[in-house]
């Protein structure tokens, strides 16, 4: 988070004359003011014209725009519709007296629902052996994170390999805010070219291309502010009232999410308007707002109500610039996974996941953890399987510690892993060295079910009171993923081929009725496993697109929506030839103030934005 806040601080700096002289003319009243830098985009437009030349001008078929809503689920999305609160989405659904111009199809996420794995998935073809947000590759000994540079680096690297092909972008694309390039040589703040270094990654000379025109920086500055005074009042409000469930809100947040919501989203705006502009053939763009707002907040609320306005305010100023660019476009916009609301796992119960996991491996835990109900169960637990009926006093031998278990955390999915041991362990080899651990989480009443390998039939899924469900055959009882819903069995079953599984998979407790779960993170809406909104994003095409489910099958995966979003952008433009990914992506050029109002940025900030959202504990 520090590198990407200190670039906008000092552009911000940087950009303190030109912004106090324009708000001295008068400019700060319009900061607000979307006709006003409508017009001042039509003059950007006309000027472009009338110098000619630029790409796409002409073209005889339409380019598209994908616009990824980060977190917004389509039940949240057709509520937020019918409650009016996007009126632009609601005009191209239909809603009132307008005739539709699009359609809305839900679509279920992998096990992993998380960006990591379903942005990887759409833009790439392939999400193989992505089996979380974060896990542990014994073979490397490294930890994976999905918003870490060097992690997406190598996981694009891998996508590519597997599919032979560069991306959904690698026709004269663009991408915009996202973890992945797509294959494309356009790019602004793209998670897996921030580790580069060198003239084609320069980051701050996005942000001092966007601030350095006074009316950007008025605009954002101001409203960067204004979300933040909004934040901290939101989060005073919430104590004072006893809201519950409720998560720290203190320290640097505020800041995090005004960088989310206002900086994150006028720079990635501007930049494909830019790209609109330019007349490019295909863009595909981050919104990260109301994701970083929802795990906050919670999915629904006012504060995710504010959030949902402005992004719907943001289409129409897309849609808007699409009357002008010099090319028709098709507006496509989607998400990458919905959020699911409940208190967190440590709220409920006092102690965390990984506590749970050394009480249950006999392992020293806090003082406060060893006090709960959940870890005097789990001690209890370790006696009786260890055959040692009577509590230990402090001057008795404890187990001999091996390498300690590590454990991780993706929402309400978490991972267990014993770094010393090179393969993936078995059930048979678990019970062996922590005799009491699988079924300590296996029977905890915050823990919906686990998936281990059994040595002699391989997958198994193991739920409370000794629930076995294995992944060999096709049980009529699904046991304990029956309330997760009858995709459940093929998710898990998918996700226990990956080569990095975890030894030991959780998924949270899942209450079907309230559609709750318990984060292992401490976020009351959460993403990452089984259960709920979070498996259940949307796509919304225009109508002019072929019906992405007109074969009446649910679409299942981010893979499929690659090949169906592949397909709209063929259908056009004839069939893109699979190419390798590019050895180097070229840096978006930039242009001078009082031509471009997209001031392209780089990477680097981005990966602060998605870091700060999903990495504080998670």
């Amino acid at each position: 988070m520090s590198h990407g806040c200190l670039v906008f601080l000092w552009a911000c700096c940087s950009a303190c004359v030109p912004v106090s002289v324009a708000a001295a003319a008068g400019g700060a009243p319009a900061v607000g003011d979307d006709d006003a830098y409508r017009r001042r985009l039509y003059r950007l437009a006309d000027r472009r014209r009338r110098r000619g030349g630029q790409a796409g001008a002409g073209a005889a078929h339409p380019g598209t725009v994908f616009i990824q809503l980060d977190g917004v689920g389509h039940d949240v999305l057709f509520a937020a519709v019918v409650r009016g609160l996007m009126p632009t989405l609601g005009r191209w659904l239909g809603e009132g007296a307008t005739e539709a111009t699009h359609r809305l199809t839900p679509w279920r996420t992998d096990w992993s629902s998380q960006t990591g794995a379903s942005q990887l998935g759409i833009l790439h073809g392939s999400n193989h052996d992505v089996p979380a947000f974060r896990w542990y590759e014994k073979d490397t000994g490294e930890v994976m994170v999905s918003n870490r540079p060097s992690s997406a680096v190598e996981l694009q690297r891998r996508a590519v390999e597997r599919t032979g092909d560069g991306g959904l972008l690698t026709l004269d694309g663009a991408s915009r805010g996202n973890l992945f390039s797509g294959g494309a040589e356009q790019l602004a703040l793209v998670l897996s070219v921030a580790a580069r270094r060198g003239r084609e990654n320069r980051s701050r000379a996005g942000y001092f291309a966007y601030f350095s025109d006074p009316a950007n920086a008025v605009r954002t500055a101001l409203s960067f502010v204004a979300e933040v005074c909004r934040e901290i009042a939101e989060s005073v409000r919430a104590r004072v009232e006893h809201r519950r469930p409720r998560v720290g809100r203190g320290g640097l947040y505020p800041f995090i999410r005004a960088f989310a919501t206002v900086v994150e989203r006028d720079v990635v705006v501007a930049a494909v308007i830019g790209d609109m502009l330019a007349g490019r053939t295909a863009v595909y763009a981050d919104l990260v707002a109301y994701d970083e707002v929802a795990h906050h907040s919670g999915p629904c609320g006012k504060d995710t109500d504010k959030v949902l306005r402005r992004l719907d305010r943001s289409l129409a100023l897309l849609e808007q610039v699409a009357e002008h660019a010099p090319r028709a476009y098709r507006i496509v916009v989607l998400s990458d996974h919905g959020q699911s609301p409940g208190e967190t796992f440590r709220a409920r119960y006092g102690l965390t996941l990984g506590d749970l996991v050394r009480a249950g491996c006999g392992l020293p835990v806090p003082r406060r953890a060893q006090r709960t109900h959940s870890g005097a169960e789990a001690r209890a637990a370790v006696r009786a399987a260890l055959r040692r009926p009577v509590e230990e006093g402090a001057d008795e031998r404890r187990p001999a510690r091996r390498a300690e278990p590590v454990v991780l955390a993706s929402g309400n999915l978490g991972l267990v892993s014993f770094p010393d041991v090179p393969h993936r362990m078995t059930r048979q080899e678990i019970d062996r060295r922590h005799p009491a651990l699988l079924a300590t989480l296996a029977n905890h009443p915050g823990i919906g079910f686990l998936l281990v390998r059994d040595a002699e039939r391989g997958g198994v899924v193991l739920g409370a009171r000794g629930a076995e469900v294995y992944l060999d055959e096709d049980p009529a009882d699904l046991g304990p993923l029956a309330d997760f819903g009858p995709e459940a069995l093929e998710a898990v079953r998918r996700t226990d081929g990956f080569p990095h599984t975890a030894d030991i998979m959780v998924n949270s407790w899942y209450d079907p009725g309230e559609g709750e779960v318990l984060a292992f993170e401490e976020q009351i809406g959460s993403h990452g496993g089984l259960g709920g909104a979070q498996s259940h994003p949307f796509l919304l095409s225009p109508l002019t697109l072929p019906d992405p489910a007109a074969d009446g099958r649910p679409l299942v995966g981010a893979e499929q929506i690659h090949r169906v979003l592949r397909d709209w952008l063929g259908e056009d433009a004839g069939p893109e030839i699979p190419v390798a990914a590019p050895t180097a992506h070229a840096a978006e050029p930039f242009i001078p103030a009082d031509e471009s109002p997209s001031g392209a940025t780089e990477s680097t900030a981005f990966a602060a934005v998605d870091h700060a959202r999903q990495d504080k504990t998670r």
